[in-house]
């Protein structure tokens, strides 16, 4: 009987992932499959797509790249060009598949409504922009700055997300909804960050050169933060939503307001791993 026949078939346990707490499963791409064989035997609707995008593909590469080829397809890029493209991409650069899979545990660790990794691969267009700018980096560095600048204004369009394909971005990042997501060409983000909708990095005017924001590893932008000029927020610090920075933020302080201050410090560990989006009672 075919793998995929058998997946179908099977009557697996209730998936116990995707709650804070003990993390995420070592084996992302096996809960990925068993999580989207349950959707296929138990949705209808979903089934196709299920077995299309994941279900008859021999590993997590080939998934990925099934899923934004179709996700990027337009009238004048066709789908089978966008696959190949997408393919070879990953081909050469083995790191997007990694960094996809890590991006993909971290929404599993953090997010409470999420119940297994086929949600987030299906259905979350802010975890589905960051892989497409992954792509898109990929090829800025390659020297494609025409194709990626296609993928950038593609994924704006798509998922209401504008990331510059020049800004490189870590592992273990998670867009929270994503609408509004602006990130400046400059920009850089670094491991283990959670950021929410409607947050910009921008520059603050004309300037020429390195002029965007550099997010370091744990740090937390809560939704509406706009972060402006070429300035540094600290590793595991957190930005309060609304708020409006213009000045390096230290590593581990809490700032809100517009324009921000700093109105605490961080207790323990990186608060985009606890999504703690609490301020101190002033």
């Amino acid at each position: 009987m075919p793998q995929e026949q058998r997946l179908l078939n099977a009557n697996p346990a209730p998936l116990e992932i995707g709650r804070r707490g003990p993390g995420a499963p070592a084996d992302v791409w096996g809960a990925l499959v068993d999580h989207a064989a349950r959707i296929a035997r138990d949705e209808p609707l979903l089934t196709a797509l299920a077995r299309h995008w994941i279900l008859s593909k021999p590993d997590f590469p080939a998934a990925l790249g099934a899923m934004l080829a179709d996700k990027m397809a337009c009238a004048m890029t066709p789908r089978d060009t966008l696959a190949e493209l997408i393919a070879q991409a990953i081909l050469d650069e083995p790191d997007i598949a990694q960094a996809t899979l890590a991006d993909l545990a971290a929404i599993l660790e953090r997010d409470p409504a999420v119940n297994g990794p086929a949600h987030p691969f299906m259905f979350f267009k802010g975890f589905q922009a960051l892989q497409v700018h992954r792509i898109a980096h990929h090829l800025w560095h390659a020297g494609r700055h025409d194709a990626a600048l296609f993928f950038q204004s593609r994924s704006s369009e798509v998922f209401a997300v504008d990331i510059h394909p020049a800004a490189p971005l870590g592992r273990g990042v998670m867009l929270d909804h994503g609408t509004g997501l602006v990130v400046g060409e400059t920009a850089s983000i670094g491991n283990d960050v959670s950021i929410l909708q409607k947050v910009t990095l921008g520059g603050t005017g004309k300037e020429t050169g390195d002029r965007h924001p550099k997010v370091r590893d744990g740090v937390l932008l809560s939704a509406g933060a706009i972060v402006l000029g070429n300035i540094e927020i600290g590793r595991n610090a957190k930005v309060g939503a609304g708020s409006v920075v213009l000045h390096d933020v230290p590593p581990c302080a809490t700032v809100a307001g517009v324009p921000a201050r700093i109105v605490g410090w961080c207790k323990k560990g990186a608060p985009s791993l606890s999504m703690d989006h609490e301020l101190p009672e002033s």
